[in-house]
């Protein structure tokens, strides 16, 4: 089954003059002055992405490496002694 889904998000699709045109309709809607509180916006999303996907994969890689540990049974409770009756000895 071929992914036809996927073809428009695929970078390598897109040619140069569709790419500057998107470059101007951002500079339009944003101005110039935002564009680089907006590049540094996305620069600072993608390291913490970055970051916490690094972090989950330490996580899976450590207990993929972590020995299982036989599982105790709860202590058992110790037996309360019962008090003995006194003897009958009338």
């Amino acid at each position: 089954m071929d992914n036809f889904l996927f073809y428009p998000l695929a970078i390598g699709s897109l040619s140069t003059t569709e790419i500057v045109l998107i470059f101007l309709v951002i500079l339009l809607l944003f101005g110039a002055r935002k564009l680089p509180e907006l590049a540094k916006g996305l620069g600072q999303a993608m390291r913490e992405f970055k970051k916490a996907t690094r972090e989950a994969e330490d996580n899976i890689r450590s207990a993929i490496d972590e020995p299982v540990k036989p599982a105790t049974p709860p202590p058992a409770k110790p037996e309360a002694q019962k008090p003995e009756k006194p003897s009958d000895a009338q």
